[in-house]
């Protein structure tokens, strides 16, 4: 089977979902610099330097080539561009001071660049979001208003208007990239679905039907076949569950509910309490803390005792998440754990002590002979450290 990510209608996996806006942008870059070189062809023989005027008429259409070419494929488009390209904008713009002369600036003169100094807070939000076109637009409208060395009320509307545009255009790229992520982990989610309904159905064909007939026959023999067959309830039942539970899902940030992970350590020996609102951690904080949990899990059926009975308690307490473990068994002599590592059995030290430390946690066991065994991991919901 060909395992395919799941797609949008019209968007590419490896699509940028931004890409409509960068071709706006491209279009307004060229629309805007017809406008500027016009300008510059009507005004230049006003100016206290014409040949500096037609050099930067050269560089505005040198550079909105060069941005054109690369604003046209998702890899083009980088953070290093869009920021050289405001430090482009404002540099030209500062230059009109001795290009176009003090006395023509102070009277009311547009800046040699005119609205193609439009072009570099719009990319910067398409980029970066809100914040970055406000910052864009911010340095760009300080750059507008220095070279006339004052400030009215014409200059306050061209203020207004770099930073709400900006603004407005940030927060529509932010949406409409938190929209398509949105729609691609609901398809993931979709595709895990139905991937895990084939396998179900599979495993109740096959799987469940061999545990369920081992578990009847054990019973109807009896003796040591009683055993076997208990263990096959246990898997059976632990089955099914993991079979309904469903696919465990995430948040567009990436992050996991630790209860679902939790709630699949129940079996008729194991009870898992959690609390009713959702626990997220980075799926690798999940898949790292369950881990260790199963092992310390495992030590229960192995060392605990027959009649040994667990239970799993999770705990949101804000800034950590604790998974307790703790079981009704013989417990662990005191210098047991030392002694099972030097002769190489490194379940504890690696399997659980070392997980949690890598997530930046702590681990205590509480433990003694005849009184049970209990395992707390503290773990920072931020993930490693």
């Amino acid at each position: 089977m060909v395992n395919r990510r799941p797609t949008i209608p019209g968007i590419r996996p490896d699509d940028d979902p931004a890409t409509p806006y960068w071709r706006g942008l491209i279009v307004l870059r060229i629309v805007t610099w017809v406008f500027a070189l016009v300008s510059i062809w009507l005004n230049v023989h006003t100016f206290q330097l014409e040949w500096a005027g037609w050099v930067v008429a050269g560089v505005m259409t040198v550079w909105t080539a060069v941005l054109t070419y690369f604003y046209l494929t998702p890899a083009g488009r980088r953070p290093q561009l869009v920021i050289a390209d405001l430090v482009l904008n404002t540099v030209l713009m500062l230059s009109s001071v001795p290009i176009v002369g003090a006395p023509l600036m102070q009277s009311g003169a547009q800046t040699v660049t005119t609205l193609w100094s439009s072009g570099p807070p719009v990319g910067g939000a398409i980029y970066g979001g809100r914040y970055w076109g406000l910052l864009f637009g911010g340095i760009t409208a300080v750059a507008n208003v220095l070279p006339r060395g004052y400030f009215n009320i014409y200059l306050a509307e061209d203020t207004v208007l770099l930073i709400g545009v900006s603004f407005v255009v940030g927060v529509a790229s932010e949406t409409t990239r938190n929209s398509v992520e949105r729609v691609r982990q609901a398809l993931r989610t979709e595709a895990a679905t139905a991937e895990r309904e084939r396998l179900a159905r599979s495993i109740h064909d096959g799987v469940l039907q061999v545990l369920a007939r081992v578990r009847r026959r054990g019973l109807e023999v009896g003796g040591e076949a009683a055993e076997i067959a208990e263990l096959a309830g246990q898997q059976e039942i632990a089955l099914r569950s993991l079979i309904a539970s469903g696919p465990l899902e995430s948040t567009v940030d990436g992050d996991t509910d630790l209860r679902q992970w939790v709630q699949l350590m129940a079996t008729p020996t194991i009870t898992v309490a959690a609390p009713a609102t959702p626990v997220l951690v980075p799926q690798v904080t999940a898949g790292e803390l369950t881990a260790a949990a199963r092992e310390a899990l495992s030590n229960v059926d192995k060392h605990a005792g027959a009649e040994a009975r667990a239970w799993v308690l999770l705990e949101d307490l804000g800034g950590e998440v604790v998974l307790s473990i703790r079981d009704d068994g013989v417990g662990i002599a005191e210098g047991r754990l030392a002694v099972a590592e030097a002769e190489g059995h490194l379940g504890v030290s690696q399997s659980i002590r070392g997980r949690i430390a890598d997530l930046g946690g702590t681990v205590v066991l509480t433990t003694a002979p005849g009184e049970g065994t209990e395992w707390e991991m503290h773990v920072p919901t931020g993930g490693a450290a």
